[in-house]
């Protein structure tokens, strides 16, 4: 049955003609099985199973999605056989782009290139694998008819769609905006996929937060409020906090918190591109270096643009019933009272805090791909969304424990004037006050509700930005 497919399908035709439509029209009507002029989703997986077809869970239903115009829930065969011109068109396109040597085949030189041009550096044992997966004839090099027929019943249309799901992606927020921005290839760049990305993810971002503020609240409280003479218990601080302003009260400082994400993630991605381009060669591939340095200075970037808001919303975090009646009267109050200067104070830790953050977070998470890749990928380069969650998880989490207590010191310094009677100190004095009246792990005052939100925010936003994907009609 294999074999009959291939013949309807896996022609040596690249154009339009009617020997490709004959082939079309024949395994529209063995996929119909009931007969009724449409494929369904039940169909076009029973179907594709039956004639030994493979095909990634769930490709079936974006199938039928992305190809039924009259959204009626199946294929016609109108539909079916123009999903896949297009779709063929678009795996023509790639297998060329990355078909370096022009040779009519794919080898995994060439895939070990392309994984490098995106910033995922892999061994040549790794692209092999990855080859392996796609290769028929055990040649180990791919020709056009072995990728169109490993590709073409998969929504993923190219060798970049494999890569992507490695990418490590700022998409999984977890609140920090410290991570490396998102990356995108220059064919997705000249395409409305990029800006539709950005937007999916900061959607992801604001429900989000939104949803794990409680737990952002208690940190900030904690981080400031608790110590060894002041002993703040979770319970206790979400009881003190209801007591003093109510339950919305546990969502003060979240409105600038989301607000600030657009123009963050903008200036990020902006910068990061033009930083790629000043630090690689003319015409050059980024190495991985290159792509860790540009990510920490486009993210020092995007944070001293919007630094203000990121000590406003500590401020309204904090502050006390009737305080401030908003941001704009946080900010004017800010202003009138300390000055400029004010909306910077604690940027020195929070800077220094990119470093290692990024830096941890990106090796852990390129340590736990590469491991993965090693051990399991023999059939597939996929690793499912569970393993790419819990990467990313514990990568973000590890970067946190490094980079945390500088964020303590910069949410204290943040904090001290509106704190009564607060000293005003430097970041080292303060540094040293701590470890003095409190020890090591006063730097990891409030770490407690942080991690209780990583779970929850990792997957709301995940969640949220597979949906948000789906609106906009974008999808891996």
């Amino acid at each position: 049955m294999y074999q009959v497919a291939r013949k309807f399908v896996f022609t040596e035709s690249h154009c339009w003609d009617a020997e490709s439509k004959r082939s079309y029209e024949d395994l529209f009507e063995k996929l119909d099985t009931n007969k009724d002029g449409k494929v369904d989703v039940a169909e076009l997986r029973a179907g594709l199973t039956a004639m030994g077809i493979s095909f990634r869970k769930g490709a079936a239903q974006k199938i039928v999605s992305s190809g039924d115009k009259n959204k009626d829930g199946g294929l016609d065969f109108e539909e079916f056989s123009r999903y896949l011109k297009e779709h063929e068109k678009k795996l023509r396109l790639t297998f060329k782009s990355l078909d370096k040597n022009n040779d009519g085949r794919l080898d995994s030189s060439e895939i070990k290139q392309s994984l490098a041009e995106l910033g995922v550096d892999i061994s040549k044992e790794d692209a092999q694998k990855i080859l392996k997966s796609i290769d028929i004839d055990g040649s180990m090099t791919v020709d056009w008819n072995e990728w169109r027929e490993h590709f073409l019943f998969n929504p993923a249309t190219n060798i970049q769609e494999i890569i992507r799901y490695w990418k490590h992606s700022s998409v999984l927020d977890i609140g920090d905006s410290l991570t490396i921005p998102d990356e995108f290839t220059e064919e997705e760049k000249t395409t409305d996929f990029w800006w539709k990305q950005l937007i999916a993810g900061a959607m992801a971002g604001a429900v989000s937060r939104t949803g794990t503020a409680p737990l952002d609240r208690m940190k900030v409280f904690m981080q400031v409020h608790s110590s060894k003479s002041n002993k703040i218990g979770l319970v206790g601080g979400f009881r003190q906090m209801i007591k003093e302003g109510g339950v919305t009260s546990l969502w003060r400082g979240n409105g600038v918190n989301v607000l600030k994400i657009a123009p963050e993630t903008a200036i990020k991605f902006t910068a990061y591109e033009q930083y790629k381009k000043f630090l690689s060669s003319e015409g050059g591939k980024v190495q991985t270096h290159q792509r860790f340095i540009a990510g920490s200075l486009a993210g020092a970037t995007a944070q001293t643009a919007i630094y203000p808001m990121e000590v406003m919303k500590t401020r309204l975090a904090l502050r006390k019933t009737g305080q401030y009646s908003g941001m704009l009267d946080c900010a004017k109050q800010i202003l009138k009272k300390e000055g400029v200067k004010a909306f910077y104070k604690g940027y020195i830790p929070n800077m220094l805090g990119i470093i290692p953050y990024a830096g941890i977070d990106l090796a852990v998470y390129e340590s736990l791909k590469n491991a993965w890749l090693s051990r399991y990928a023999i059939d597939t380069a996929n690793p499912g969304i569970l393993v790419l969650l819990g990467c990313g998880t514990i990568s973000s989490t590890c970067g946190q424990l490094a980079s945390y207590p500088l964020a303590l010191i910069r949410t204290r310094m943040q904090a001290q004037a509106s704190m009564e009677g607060s000293e005003q100190v430097t970041m080292s004095k303060l540094f040293k006050n701590i470890l003095a009246k409190e020890g090591f792990f006063g730097l990891y005052r409030g770490i407690l509700p942080n991690f209780m939100k990583v779970i929850p925010a990792v997957s709301i936003s995940y969640v949220v930005y597979e949906y948000t994907k789906s609106g906009l009609g974008i999808s891996n």
